[in-house]
């Protein structure tokens, strides 16, 4: 079946201003390979970095990929930062922009000029993505981080492993950083306060540890969905959970990888996860020690018709493809 990857990162604000993909040739055929006709590319920022990746990707390989571009919050320790933020966005949905990308810094590294964290349900931000939907511009907003990240890092937090590897991704000191829960209940405030805007929520709404709250936030917001990126180790120890959730609402799920560089080994993993009943196999297949969490996941086996909407149809909707 033919899919969209709604969640990907080919840009190189990543990596250190190299490009997450060298060669878009290579992508290209491994797409082809998998069925994947459309890459989302979440890394376009804004201004003439929006431009770059607007011309390696959408203008050179049009209906390939869609690049979304970035607000620069950090305008908000400025005076005027809410007025420039806005025309920032607009000059970005003018340079062709088809979408935003709010990443996980609203929240837990954003401050305005007064020195106060700037949460996702700060009036500031809820006008300015307001003024996303009033563009047209669907939103991907990634909020918060994996549950454990804001536990205590010892013997037992089940991330231990991630989190020794990359000690900045802790936010469990509170003097620092809000709660998980603040963080989630920020979301569904900014979501259901604009309604006029479309929005993805990453990463299973950003709680795939709790399929429950997902169905709740999804029931609350009619203008939201959510895709499945970088939570397969989450979602494939509770396989017949997020299968209910998924039969439930099957408008509402999205497919999307989080892999970058996207490669055939990952497709496979996330087609197995969606497409069959396997149980117990890697999904990190060549790693020593499974990034997410030391346990095998299991497929859910979703039927076609669903496969059809969550591989494709339901991206389209969202994204305004027809």
């Amino acid at each position: 079946m033919p899919a969209i990857d709604v969640h990907n990162h080919l840009g190189r604000w990543l990596t250190d201003g190299q490009w997450c993909t060298p060669d878009v040739d290579a992508l290209l055929a491994t797409m082809d390979a998998a069925g994947v006709e459309t890459v989302v590319n979440l890394d376009g920022l804004w201004g003439g970095e929006l431009e770059a990746n607007l011309d390696r990707y959408d203008r050179a390989h049009p209906g390939r990929f869609l690049t979304f571009c970035q607000v620069e919050w950090a305008l908000l320790a400025q005076p005027d930062g809410e007025r420039r933020a806005q025309e920032q966005l607009r000059d970005s949905a003018r340079r062709g922009a088809r979408g935003v990308k709010v990443w996980k810094d609203l929240g837990l590294h954003v401050r305005d000029e007064t020195g106060a964290l700037v949460l996702p349900d700060d009036p500031r931000v809820v006008r300015t993505l307001a003024l996303a939907g009033e563009l047209g511009l669907p939103v991907l907003i990634h909020v918060a981080d994996p549950k454990a990240f804001f536990d205590p890092v010892d013997e037992h937090n089940e991330r231990l492993d991630e989190l020794l590897a990359v000690p900045e991704w802790s936010f469990a000191d509170r003097d620092r950083f809000p709660t998980f829960e603040r963080l989630l209940e920020a979301l569904q405030a900014l979501v259901t306060a604009t309604p006029g805007t479309r929005y993805i929520g990453a990463h299973v709404g950003c709680v795939a540890e709790d399929l429950d709250h997902v169905e709740r936030l999804l029931d609350a917001a009619p203008n939201l969905v959510v895709d499945i990126a970088g939570r397969l180790a989450e979602l494939g120890r509770q396989p017949r959970r997020f299968r209910r959730l998924v039969l439930d609402h099957p408008d509402r799920v999205l497919f999307g990888t989080d892999a970058y560089p996207l490669t055939a080994e990952q497709l496979e993993v996330h087609l197995r996860f969606l497409e069959t009943a396997d149980e117990a196999f890697d999904y990190a297949p060549g790693c020593a020690v499974p990034p997410q969490g030391r346990w095998t996941i299991s497929g859910v086996h979703l039927p076609g018709e669903v496969l059809r909407a969550v591989y494709r149809d339901n991206a389209r909707r969202v994204l305004g493809l027809g």
